[in-house]
């Protein structure tokens, strides 16, 4: 269960999404004065799939997997969420439902913000407007890239994307502790828990990549990334 903590105010928050740097003084008050903040623990569900779009989320620390739940007990992870990222989806402006669920990777710290104090402040600001439909766009383009990868790649070039996408978008180094799990990465790379395994280990063996259980350390990021290109 989320843990409600001291609430904070938006001019004074360094973690705030670029998009609301449109927003005047007044409205960044308004903002603030309709919004929550909360603590979520690692493994504990933000937003469900198929509820209703009450707030949308504002990341302030922490890492957090996105995801479609389909058929069968199984996911899609579309994209990892950092700190400083906005969280809302394409329900806020059509049917006021969540398309994806959202759950903490790591401890999270998370602002939550009315929807209809976001749909009034688009309608006020045309700025702000242009910023939300931006940030939609980015997302829906990084979307049709991920289902390029998923459909038309082999199992090696689609956990090749994967590695590429944690080294350098999410922990930006060559050596990281991964918080996703082995079931999370076969989920982000539509394949089962067992073929994300032994893909893995296929990249330990060819040194492309060393691996002790979650610290992972890209030996070869020529190979890995030929691997991307040529599925």
């Amino acid at each position: 269960m989320f843990e409600s903590i001291i609430e904070c105010n938006c001019n004074e928050c360094l973690k705030r999404n670029s998009v609301f740097n449109t927003l005047s003084e007044v409205q960044i008050l308004k903002l603030s004065t309709n919004k929550y903040t909360a603590k979520y623990k690692s493994g504990e569900i933000i937003f469900k799939q198929g509820t209703l779009v009450t707030h949308i989320l504002s990341l302030t620390s922490g890492l957090v997997k996105v995801y479609i739940e389909g058929y069968n007990d199984k996911n899609l992870i579309l994209k990892l969420s950092q700190s400083g990222e906005l969280i809302g989806g394409p329900g806020l402006f059509t049917d006021k439902r969540f398309h994806y669920s959202v759950t903490a990777l790591t401890d999270c710290t998370t602002c939550f913000i009315e929807a209809n104090t976001v749909i009034e402040l688009v309608q006020e600001n045309k700025e702000f407007a242009i910023a939300m439909l931006t940030h939609v766009n980015k997302s829906a383009i990084n979307n049709f890239n991920k289902f390029i990868s998923l459909t038309q790649k082999h199992m090696q070039g689609r956990m090749a994307d994967a590695l590429i996408y944690l080294s350098r978008v999410i922990y930006k180094s060559s050596k990281f502790t991964m918080d996703v799990s082995r079931q999370d990465l076969a989920d982000l790379t539509a394949m089962t828990k067992e073929s994300s395994i032994r893909i893995l280990k296929e990249f330990k063996d060819d040194n492309i990549i060393s691996l002790n259980n979650n610290d992972i350390e890209i030996l070869k990021p020529e190979k890995l990334d030929f691997i991307s290109v040529t599925g």
